[in-house]
């Protein structure tokens, strides 16, 4: 995963430094929408990872969807093609949300 790029873990601590938040290992898989890719701001939450599960962090671009089939499983090392700029936030620990744009905008918070 991304443990052997040290520019890519100095990213995600310094992001969980920037915000005052403990660091927290990442899954190997993630939840993305993927019919939403391209849109924008981008959405990041990080939930308690669910007894037996193996997805923690959930992304989507531009509007939310409840219906069942919105996330699909990917494995991170496929963010480097499909979603990039969320890398650096994987640390982030459970219970945080970011939104992202393409004009540098920002915001990362923790849920109570």
């Amino acid at each position: 995963m991304f443990e052997n790029d040290p520019t890519t873990l100095r990213e995600q601590r310094e992001i969980c430094e920037k915000y005052g938040l403990a660091e927290a290992d990442p899954e190997d898989m993630v939840g993305v929408a993927m019919s939403t890719l391209g849109r924008m701001p981008i959405y990041g939450s990080r939930v308690a990872l669910p007894e037996g599960g193996n997805v923690s962090w959930f992304f989507h671009c531009g509007e939310y969807s409840d219906a069942p089939d919105f996330y699909q499983p990917v494995h991170v090392e496929h963010l480097k093609e499909i979603l990039p700029s969320v890398i650096r936030y994987l640390r982030l620990p459970t219970g945080a949300k970011f939104i992202i744009d393409d004009q540098g905008f920002e915001d990362v918070w923790l849920m109570q």
